[in-house]
C-alpha cells in the first residue's frame, strides 16, 4: 500500500468513526430506514451531478448487473442493519464491535478474491480483537452483552459491507470507479425509495437544520468522498491489507462518542485503543511503500 493511500485511509476511518455517533444523534428524527435513505440518495444525487467530469468508462452488461447488485446490498439492505443496531444500543458500543468488520471483509476476500493473508496480518487482526476485548473489560464480573439483538444486527451488517470490496474489486479494471459507485449509489437508492420513500419524505420534513448538517457530512464525505477512496486504494492494495485501518474506528469512535454524546470513556478503552494501535501496526508493516526523489519506491519496514 502506498504512504499516501495509508493517509487517505486514516483520514477516511476517523470521518467514519463519526457515523456511529452521528446515526445515534439522528435517532429521534429518522428511523433506520429514514436515514438510509436519505443519506443514499442525497450522496447519489451529489454524484449524478458530477457525472459528466467522472473518469472512465461506465459498468456495462454483467459489470451493470453486478454494479446494481451490489448497490443494493450494500447501500439498501446494510445500512438499515447498521443504523438500526447503533440506534437500539450505544455508539460506543457500534465503534468497539466495528473492529469485527476487517476480520469478516479480510475472510471474504480470501475466499471470493483467493487474498493470501499473511502472518503480520493475522496478528494484527488478533491483536485487534484482543483489544476489543480490553475495551469491552470482559473480565468485570459486571459485564454482561447489553443489547444482544442490537450487536446481531450491527454483525450481520458486516457481511453486507464485505460485498462493497469482494464485488467491487474485479470491476475496477473495466469501468471508472467514481462511476461505479455512482451507479451503485443509484441502485441502492431506487430500492430505498420503493421500500422508505414516503415516510423518508415526511420524516426530511421536519428534520430539523442542525439535522440536515449531519446529513450532509454522511452523504458527500462519508459516502460520496469516502467509497471512491475506498477503490482508489483496494485498486492497488490487498483488501486484507487496507481493511485493517478500519481497526481504528474503535479508537476514534470512542473519543467522538465522548465528545458529542457525552457517553463516559474508561480506562479499558484507553488499554484497548493501544492495543489495537499496535495491532494496525504489526498487521501493516512491511505493506507501507514509500517514495524516493528517483521517482522509484521502496517498500517500508512498517
Amino acid at each position: 500500500m502506498k504512504a499516501g493511500h495509508l493517509a487517505l485511509l486514516v483520514v477516511m476511518n476517523a470521518f467514519w468513526a463519526g457515523t456511529y455517533s452521528a446515526f445515534k444523534g439522528l435517532a429521534p428524527h429518522l428511523d433506520a430506514g429514514a436515514l438510509a435513505t436519505l443519506r443514499y440518495t442525497l450522496a447519489a444525487l451529489i454524484l449524478a451531478v458530477c457525472w459528466p467530469w467522472l473518469k472512465g468508462p461506465s459498468p456495462a452488461g454483467r459489470d451493470l448487473l453486478r454494479t446494481v447488485s451490489m448497490g443494493v446490498i450494500v447501500f439498501c439492505l446494510a445500512p438499515r442493519l447498521q443504523v438500526a443496531g447503533v440506534q437500539m444500543g450505544e455508539a460506543t458500543d457500534a465503534a468497539v464491535l466495528m473492529a469485527l468488520e476487517p476480520l469478516v471483509t479480510s475472510m471474504a476476500a480470501a475466499w471470493f478474491l483467493r487474498e493470501r493473508i499473511g502472518p503480520r496480518r493475522w496478528a494484527g487482526f488478533g491483536l485487534g480483537l484482543l483489544g476489543v476485548l480490553v475495551m469491552a473489560e470482559v473480565w468485570r464480573p459486571e459485564f454482561r452483552l447489553p443489547g444482544l439483538w442490537a450487536h446481531v444486527l450491527f454483525l450481520s451488517s458486516f457481511v453486507c459491507e464485505a460485498a462493497y470490496s469482494v464485488m467491487g474489486k474485479p470491476l475496477l479494471g473495466r469501468a471508472g470507479m467514481a462511476r461505479v459507485v455512482t451507479v451503485a449509489l443509484v441502485a441502492g437508492s431506487v430500492a430505498n425509495l420503493m421500500w422508505d420513500g414516503p415516510s423518508a419524505w415526511r420524516a426530511a420534513k421536519e428534520l430539523p437544520w442542525q439535522g440536515w448538517w449531519v446529513m450532509l457530512y454522511l452523504s458527500l464525505i462519508c459516502t460520496a468522498v469516502g467509497y471512491v477512496i475506498w477503490f482508489v486504494v483496494i485498486r492497488e492494495a490487498p483488501v486484507n491489507v487496507a481493511v485493517l485501518t478500519v481497526f481504528l474506528q474503535p479508537v476514534l469512535g470512542v473519543g467522538i462518542a465522548a465528545v458529542t454524546l457525552g457517553e463516559r470513556p474508561h480506562w479499558g478503552h484507553l488499554w484497548g485503543s493501544l492495543v489495537i494501535l499496535l495491532g494496525v501496526a504489526v498487521g501493516l508493516s512491511r505493506q507501507i511503500q514509500f517514495a524516493v526523489r528517483n521517482g522509484m519506491e521502496r517498500q517500508g519496514c512498517g
